[in-house]
């Protein structure tokens, strides 16, 4: 029986809207509990040294978690065509992730026990929150959700036989690999106390520095508490994780809290939403980004009154506006390496950042297999490039330095060979040039934003001029920001 054809006994599908998981998207303990067993991926150690080499959450974690929910619609959607899709784009981009970690210890992001652990702490996870919202799930329910897991997982694989086909078996499973597996990984650690505390703004909120660093500052630490106080305790022990008096009480409350939302007006918290909403830049012409940025203004209007009164010191908010002229649009080396070269933030620029970048590109874009091998295949290009011409004390890799001391060999002929992968993408009648409408499509599509373009002919030479401009870091702006430089 097929992933497609499975379903339940009494005949009702396993995935869609009327499945266990299903009816987890829009609720906010998802957040809770998806943070939570993100910690519990990255203990592990082959997936937290993937995360420590390949992965963007730490740079960029509102476009993972964009990218990682519109994965799961997706596989838990009703399309079997689309799930399979899905699927294989899945497994394209783990087959590209293998290594080794600080230990000298091999991981493959193919590798099934693996993959397996992913799909338990999901489970486990959305079982937990259940119990600690006051919401427990009874056997019956229990064993209808696992089964989806099961399924799940058999999409990626072909089979679930990583995963105990009894749920019984299942527990003792998972508390084995927590008790036997787990480490106290530099992955877990970075989301613990890195990423809470220096979590960047959203998109949609990036102009509003000092009020995002406030609550940060606020929720950050909180965030941390409630998830270290709702992990296994037996991890908790072995990792040597602290836990503040309290802890525990505040996650209950928390838990508890998002838990009422249940009694809310059925449509009212819809998480895709608000999740493409945060991804919004700021001249976006949505009106949800219109609303915010017309109340950021206002804001700004009154809190320059009360400055008049009480004048304060370096406040980011309030900053001048960069003098206009000639340069206006020119970026820092510095700030063009840390906010679009330097994908995965470990301050150096090595092929995991241009695989990002094309991994980033292909999800966007929606490539199929051969677009996005030539997509992966010209970045790779471009990174034997820059590591010839950038790598001088041939370590295998380019520091901020090396970068801005020969910033024009980044535009070289393998990154022109990236842009016309990007533009034959664009041109989907084969013409040889994008019209208008195909380029507001481009952009609407894959980067989530309107661009204003006039009515004709956009050619490959103009194309590729502009993404070189973009991606060799002479201009600041342009229309690609949103893709590669947003959080």
């Amino acid at each position: 029986m097929t992933t497609e054809t499975m379903g339940r006994a009494d005949g009702t599908p396993l995935f869609g809207p009327n499945s266990q998981f299903g009816a987890f998207f829009d609720d906010p303990r998802w957040a809770l509990a998806i943070i939570r067993a993100t910690v519990l991926e990255a203990a592990h150690p082959h997936i937290g040294a993937a995360l420590a080499d390949n992965s963007t959450f730490v740079t960029h974690p509102w476009r993972r978690l964009r990218n990682t929910f519109l994965s799961m619609r997706r596989m838990f959607g009703t399309d079997p065509a689309e799930r399979e899709r899905e699927a294989a784009r899945l497994n394209r981009l783990h087959a590209r992730m293998s290594g080794s970690d600080s230990r000298g210890r091999a991981y493959d992001a193919m590798d099934r026990a693996t993959r397996a652990w992913v799909v338990a702490t999901l489970f486990e996870s959305a079982v937990t929150m259940c119990r600690l919202s006051g919401q427990p799930l009874d056997q019956d329910t229990m064993e209808r959700m696992y089964a989806e897991y099961r399924t799940f997982l058999a999409a990626l694989d072909g089979d679930a036989a990583e995963l105990p086909e009894d749920l019984n078996d299942f527990w003792r499973y998972f508390d084995r690999v927590v008790e036997n597996e787990l480490e106290n990984t530099e992955a877990a650690r970075v989301i613990l106390y890195r990423l809470f505390d220096h979590l960047p703004a959203p998109a949609l909120l990036d102009g509003a520095p000092t009020l995002w660093a406030a609550g940060r500052a606020v929720v950050g630490p909180l965030l941390g508490a409630i998830t270290v106080a709702s992990l296994p305790e037996p991890y908790r022990r072995r990792a040597g994780l602290p836990e503040m008096p309290g802890a525990a009480t505040l996650m209950q409350g928390a838990y508890l809290a998002a838990g009422l939302t249940r009694f809310l007006p059925e449509g009212w918290i819809n998480a895709e939403s608000i999740i493409e909403a945060l991804s919004l830049s700021p001249d976006s012409d949505d009106p949800r980004a219109r609303t915010v940025t017309a109340l950021r203004a206002r804001m700004k209007r009154a809190s320059a009154l009360l400055r008049l009164l009480t004048p304060l010191s370096g406040d980011a908010d309030f900053a001048p506006e960069p003098p206009r002229g000639t340069g206006e649009n020119r970026r820092s080396a510095e700030e063009f390496f840390r906010r679009v070269l330097d994908q995965t933030g470990d301050g150096h620029l090595d092929w995991p950042d241009l695989a990002a970048m094309a991994r980033e590109l292909s999800t966007r874009l929606d490539l199929d297999e051969p677009e996005e091998t030539r997509l992966y295949d010209a970045f790779a290009a471009w990174w034997r490039e820059l590591q010839a011409a950038l790598d001088t004390d041939g370590d295998g890799r380019v520091s901020a330095e090396e970068y801005a001391t020969a910033v024009p060999s980044l535009a070289g002929p393998a990154l022109i060979r990236v842009a016309e992968v990007l533009f034959d993408a664009t041109d989907k009648d084969g013409d040889g040039s994008i019209d208008a409408n195909e380029y507001r499509s481009l952009f609407r599509t894959g980067f989530h934003r309107d661009l204003i373009t006039a009515d004709g002919a956009y050619g490959k030479s103009a194309f590729v001029g502009d993404f070189l401009s973009f991606m060799a870091g002479r201009r600041a702006g342009t229309p690609y920001d949103p893709l590669l430089a947003d959080a």
